[in-house]
């Protein structure tokens, strides 16, 4: 995921554009790494989403909606104070760097006019968000506080002076001459790409492939016209936002000739970063949250194969418990013919039609009657457990499917169906209950995804048991649809109108497929029937259910689909 310097300039001119001037009328920190400030500006608000998370870390205009904490961090109550109802005068970047300065005009606390810099430096791991007094040159506040012992050559905490990171002895691609900058490459050295973004601020390994790639290995002249095009793209912002979908996804402002695959083009660089990171921090956030939580799963479930295994191996040897009960027998008849110390006996099979022989096994240091009688014993061993092991094969099976179901839907939730998954797993008696506050908590009703048909028509989906259970059992209507995988863990889906159009069945199948296990199938098969005739049988586990009079369309989710359904 190339965020490099040509991004970052791109996604800056259309930040200046949009933005200034603009007046910030709410800021809000949805995590620890993230900031969205709503920006009013030629007559509409913006969400800009600001982010230093460690992996997704960037900046553009957001549709996304994101979970606000209860109580706002420090970080957060700063930029408020500072920042609220303050005019962003404009956005630059900083050279061909990952950096972009935000000037912003603002009133102090005995209300003079003063002037504030957001600074946002993208660096992956190393990102940052910073206040800082534009007069002063001092930090007020940045959302990750750096000391002296982290990093000797600056230092990042309220008071110190602003201190750019660390420069490289690089170029910068806009002002350097071509000519002189082919002068400085080795043709025969190989890896020409290396030298390029050793050489040359802001652009990265993937641009630098791509201009090697339309030189096509050819003389240093081809290489300097490839550069200047580049150049002259950069110098006239004539930048082409494509998301490119081959074995992984990526992303670039500059046109990838080499490129052989899927390719989705958009009008604007926001609108092509914002559909590229939908999701992805936010997964990677409930993957970090639900790393405990699925790793415990797996292992109940890992639990629960082994012991399937044994309950086989013990009904396979329950199999043969009448041969115990006839070497019993046929040794009780034979029992004079058995010699202290003897390991075993030939004695004449009266149960087979021929009267053939067969051998007995004997334990040497025991009575004939005490080996007639262990044959016995197993017999009735193997007989009683045969009917107990049948038992425990079936819960054994409920218990598989059950988390099965718990892991498919730990894959697809949210931050707060985490939770309500750990919640349920402490009711159902697998996790230790949490101690009760002396407050009791207030008991929130659980909350079903809401998507919306083409029709206009109301869709709910249960992403875990605690929903699919409330949505299924109390919310929906019993004469309203409900949907399912059929035979496959997933979600319930509730169409909530009683005579809805094909449409908006087949819609609302797509989300039951992309809400299963079978996400990325093709052609999944989905049960449909009325709310009145799924049960939940006694005793069963959450989300549990039986069904019957249903009709089964198949559907291949989409996730584009998917998207527009969202409400």
């Amino acid at each position: 995921m190339p965020f490099d310097g040509i991004v970052t300039r791109a996604v800056t001119k259309e930040l200046e554009q949009y933005l200034t001037p603009g007046k910030i009328t709410k800021i809000h920190q949805p995590t620890d790494t993230e900031v969205v400030m709503t920006v009013r500006s030629q007559g509409k608000n913006h969400v800009l989403l600001l982010s230093i998370h460690p992996t997704y870390s960037r900046v553009h205009l957001t549709d996304d909606t994101y979970q606000n904490p209860p109580v706002a961090p420090m970080f957060c109550m700063v930029l408020r104070k500072h920042l609220s109802g303050a005019i962003i005068e404009s956005i630059e970047q900083f050279g061909m760097e990952r950096i972009i300065n935000f000037t912003i005009k603002t009133r102090n606390e005995i209300g003079d006019i003063a002037s504030k810099t957001l600074i946002l430096e993208l660096m992956g791991k190393h990102s940052n968000l910073m206040l800082v007094d534009t007069d002063k040159g001092q930090i007020i506040d940045s959302l990750k506080h750096i000391s002296m012992a982290q990093n000797r050559h600056r230092t990042v905490l309220p008071g110190s002076a602003y201190v750019l990171p660390p420069q490289q002895d690089k170029l910068n691609p806009l002002e350097v001459d071509g000519e002189a900058f082919v002068k400085r490459l080795d043709f025969n050295a190989g890896k020409l790409e290396n030298q390029i973004v050793s050489q040359l601020v802001g652009l990265s390994p993937f641009i630098a492939k791509e201009i090697v790639s339309r030189t096509n290995l050819g003389s240093a002249q081809v290489f300097m016209e490839k550069f200047q095009e580049i150049k002259n793209q950069l110098l006239t912002d004539s930048f082409e936002p494509v998301i490119y979908k081959g074995t992984r996804e990526d992303f670039h402002v500059i046109a990838i000739h080499s490129f052989k695959g899927e390719t989705v083009a958009f009008s604007s660089t926001n609108k092509m970063l914002d559909e590229f990171f939908s999701g992805k921090a936010e997964r990677d956030r409930v993957k970090q949250q639900a790393k405990d939580l699925y790793r415990f799963i797996q292992n109940e479930k890992d639990k629960n194969e082994r012991k399937l295994k044994k309950h086989l191996r013990t009904i396979k040897r329950a199999e043969n418990a009448d041969s115990y009960q006839k070497q019993g027998e046929l040794l009780t008849a034979n029992m004079h013919l058995i010699k202290p110390g003897d390991s075993s006996i030939n004695v004449v099979d009266y149960y087979d039609p021929e009267q053939n022989e067969m051998t007995i096994d004997l334990n040497p240091n025991k009575s004939p009657s005490e080996n007639a009688q262990s044959f016995f014993k197993t017999y009735q061993k193997l007989k009683t457990s045969k009917v107990k092991v049948e038992e425990e094969i079936v819960k054994t099976n409920e218990e598989l499917t059950y988390f099965e179901q718990l892991l498919q839907q730990v894959q697809v939730a949210g931050v707060e169906d985490i939770e309500e998954i750990r919640e349920e797993l402490r009711e159902e008696g697998y996790l230790k209950k949490q101690t009760k506050n002396k407050k009791k908590s207030k008991q929130h009703l659980p909350q079903p995804e809401e998507y919306e048909a083409s029709d206009g028509t109301l869709i709910l989906v249960g992403k875990n048991n605690k929903q699919n259970e409330y949505l299924t059992m109390k919310l929906a209507h019993r004469d309203e649809l409900w949907l399912h995988t059929k035979d496959i863990p997933g979600s319930h889906v509730i169409i909530r109108s009683k005579d809805p159009s094909e449409q908006t069945i087949i819609e609302a199948a797509q989300l039951a497929a992309y809400y299963s296990k079978s996400q990325e199938s093709s052609s999944v098969p989905v049960d449909y029937t009325r709310v009145r005739h799924v049960k939940k049988p006694n005793g069963s586990k959450p989300g549990f259910v039986t069904y019957d009079n249903q009709k089964t369309v198949f559907v291949t989710p989409e996730k584009s689909m998917i998207i527009q359904l969202k409400k």
